[in-house]
């Protein structure tokens, strides 16, 4: 059994190797909540390498991702153990899956446990939400499309956020806006991508959509998540949400001006104008 000090030590090291954009503002946010918010973000990272694997089986990918489903869900009505459960499941993929998806059984107890069966029930809708989708190998045809996939791989973690806010100091945000936040987020990440995921075949834009029509989308939900920020009032949970948004304005500029990302100065100047705040 890891102590509370050395997994606390990990999870933050896994983070800040696989998120740049949320490792400062997790950092920043007041302890205990930094807890809930980063096991939240490793679990769903967890399931999202599955989901994103190049080298596995489509087939096996949708079974991983239903099964992992199946094993949080049983966690949330028995409060028993996973770690077995989940190393049995992965044991034949262990040289192919990532460090931060092998040990998701701890960043589950990781994590807070008033506020564990929140985190739980967002990641397993998102987990099947995300196997619905591998088995339409992710072809995207309408707006309806865009918005029901945005919604799972990333509208849940608006609505697990707003979860956390609402469990740590009863900070109550609209439904609809946390979801645009997270689309926002998400429909950035499209644009900045889509030139990498076309060489892998994949193509989130609907039919008859170009650039324009992409723009207009990922606008429209970062002007949600914009309207989701004014009823935050908690200091720390504001830094943490205007950190990626900004970065997400920053990076729609710099992809409109026809350039690839951000420069780290742009990056830096934008962390450093957002925690001044």
């Amino acid at each position: 059994m890891k102590t509370e000090a050395k997994l606390k030590k990990e999870a933050m090291k896994v983070l800040k190797e696989t998120s740049r954009t949320f490792y400062i503002p997790i950092k920043l946010l007041e302890p205990h909540v930094r807890e809930a918010v980063a096991s939240a973000y490793l679990c769903m990272r967890a399931i999202d390498e599955i989901e994103d694997h190049e080298q596995l089986d489509g087939s096996v990918v949708i079974a991983l991702l239903n099964k992992v489903s199946d094993i949080l869900e049983n966690k949330i009505k028995t409060d028993e153990p996973i770690a077995e459960a989940l190393d049995e499941l992965f044991a034949p993929y262990r040289d192919q899956l990532p460090e931060v998806t092998l040990r998701l059984a701890d960043w589950v107890d990781f994590c807070p446990n008033t506020v564990t069966d929140k985190v739980l029930e967002s990641t397993v809708i998102m987990g099947r939400g995300m196997a619905k989708w591998a088995e339409k190998n992710w072809v995207v045809k309408t707006r309806e499309d865009l918005d029901d996939y945005t919604y799972y791989v990333a509208g849940l973690v608006g609505v697990m956020l707003a979860d956390i806010w609402r469990w740590y100091d009863g900070t109550e945000t609209d439904k609809d806006l946390a979801i645009g936040f997270g689309r926002g987020l998400q429909s950035v990440n499209i644009l900045r991508n889509y030139k990498e995921d076309a060489v892998r075949d994949v193509n989130f834009f609907p039919n008859g959509w170009k650039l324009p029509e992409m723009f207009s989308y990922a606008e429209e939900n970062l002007a949600l998540a914009d309207q989701y920020m004014e009823d935050i009032q908690t200091k720390t949970i504001l830094n943490f949400c205007t950190i990626p948004l900004a970065l997400a304005h920053g990076t729609l500029d710099a992809l409109k001006e026809g350039r690839e990302k951000m420069s780290r100065l742009e990056v830096l100047s934008v962390v450093n104008k957002s925690m001044k705040k």
